[in-house]
């Protein structure tokens, strides 16, 4: 026998005599039933004890991603186009543009092969009822907004150049206060890039990335803002870019009510303080939603879905502050929520159902507020550092942990009995994988027991004081298999009560 597995072997029999040491505290002092070997273990074991483990996509197949829901009345005429401004009309988008005065409406129909730039202040530029598109050609950026106030409404934008260097985009904005309403996009390097322009309004479009472009980090964004305050992207949808929504020094800022799929980052925050995030879908990513190095955020009533690359997260949280993150639905993701050293956070309300990992907490993350969440089916509940004991909750609730031992004497929803989804066990399975075995077994249900029973019993690892008796979520939407809509299960509205 090796040197590396007698030490292992040592281990096991120290966890054994652990197991042992509990039985009998267990049997002498509380006299309780012993659960039987093959039981269900405590949510942070190798399952939660409720059902399956892992992430499953077919778990979640209910829940399907609407397609084609955003700007769905745009097309793209073959025809040649016409332009029309105060009764002139031109073959040109931008000799009428030129032609126009501040407050008038250019009235495209038919196809342009052009790149155009909108100047003039409080102009819009809208397709007629026949369609309009303006195709760049693959050269450039297709429409650019230089002037305050443009609306651009109903016209398909497509064919910018390669360039990412360059910010070569469908619509480059570069006057504050554009509305870009029912615009569909495609075929462009990035999307719609707001540069250094506030107030911008992107509602009810639609962008297709360039889906043969590999890695995916060759790829634009599908919406890029660099410096801007107080925009507001909302009912929208983006597939196929690098990242969905990229946040760089942008504050203010409302995304509300869109759905990203396929991309690396749905939404990607960097040095972006002070936004909200709302009511969105992100499926089928890299990551769902990638919180970086920003404070003050909102993220609230958000579903991640099936987020399941090489990272694989639902939420990424890394180097965060002081920010809320409540309400949302995260499901069948690698690891629904991971955070890196993320400091005096709000992490309430949650669904964590079905993940590899419910929350992993990384590089000394501390001072949050974790309550009011449901642990439910996940692979396993939580991961954390082994060498700390981290405490949550410090409320008067905790959280619901599907599978775990509960005692409500006083009938208020909140269990007497303290859950330790991380503890002697968990710690014991982790540095020795051999042990899984026994994970179930007796002497390790003892072990689990008593460290619930135990607050002296203080190991490395996860309590919750307050576990929840009963989850405040309908996890069950997510197991029907009829097709349900987006809509059918967005998570409710909820508020931070606590």
């Amino acid at each position: 026998m090796s040197a590396g597995a007698t030490m292992s072997g040592d281990r096991l029999e120290v966890g054994f005599l652990a197991a042992a040491c509990a039985v009998a505290v267990v049997a002498v002092v509380l006299g309780v039933a012993l659960p039987v070997a093959g039981a269900g273990s405590g949510a942070g074991g190798a399952a939660d004890a409720s059902g399956a483990a892992g992430p499953n996509a077919s778990v979640a197949s209910g829940l399907d991603v609407a397609t084609d829901f955003a700007a769905t009345g745009v097309t793209a005429p073959d025809r040649d186009g016409t332009a029309t401004v105060d009764g002139e009309s031109f073959a040109s988008a931008q000799a009428a543009v030129d032609a126009a005065a501040a407050g008038e409406t250019v009235v495209l129909d038919g196809r342009f092969d052009e790149r155009v730039n909108a100047t003039v202040d409080d102009l819009r530029i809208v397709a007629s009822e026949g369609g309009a598109v303006i195709d760049g050609g693959g050269e450039g950026r297709v429409l650019t907004l230089s002037g305050e106030n443009v609306t651009v409404s109903g016209v398909w934008v497509r064919g910018s150049g390669s360039d990412l260097g360059t910010e070569d985009a469908g619509v480059f904005v570069a006057g504050d206060r554009a509305r870009i309403e029912s615009v569909r996009i495609t075929d462009t390097a990035y999307g719609i890039w707001i540069d250094g322009a506030d107030e911008a309004v992107i509602e009810d479009v639609r962008i297709d990335g360039r889906e043969e472009v590999f890695p995916v980090t060759d790829r634009g964004n599908g919406i890029h803002l660099f410096e801007t305050r107080g925009t507001v992207i909302r009912d929208s949808e983006i597939t196929h870019t690098r990242d969905g929504i990229y946040f760089s020094w942008a504050t203010d800022v409302l995304a509300e009510n869109n759905t990203i799929r396929h991309t690396r980052y749905g939404v990607h925050y960097m040095y972006s303080d002070d936004n909200r995030l709302v009511d969105n879908v992100a499926a089928d990513n890299g990551v769902g939603y990638a919180l970086m190095v920003s404070e003050g955020l909102t993220v609230r009533n958000n579903t991640a879905l099936r987020n399941d690359g090489s990272s694989g997260h639902g939420i990424l949280a890394k180097d965060i502050e002081e920010s809320v993150i409540a309400g949302n639905h995260l499901v069948a993701n690698r690891n629904g929520l991971y955070l890196y050293n993320a400091q005096g956070n709000r992490l309430v309300d949650n669904l964590i159902y079905r993940n590899g990992i419910g929350i992993h907490s990384a590089a000394e993350s501390g001072s949050e507020v974790v309550a009011g969440n449901s642990f439910v089916r996940n692979e396993r509940a939580v991961r954390t550092a082994r060498n700390s004991l981290v405490a949550w909750n410090g409320t008067d609730r905790g959280n619901y942990w599907s599978g775990a031992r509960v005692a409500d004497r006083d009938g208020d929803g909140v269990s007497e009995i303290r859950h330790r989804p991380i503890g002697i066990v968990e710690n014991l399975v982790a540095e020795n994988p051999q042990a899984a075995a026994f994970a179930n077994s007796p002497a390790f249900e003892a072990v689990r027991l008593a460290e619930s029973s135990f607050p002296v019993i203080e190991t490395p690892g996860v309590v919750d004081r307050r576990p929840l008796v009963e989850p405040n979520h309908d996890w069950r939407a997510y197991e029907r298999d009829d097709g349900a809509s987006r809509a059918a299960n967005r998570p409710a509205d909820t508020e931070d009560s606590q």
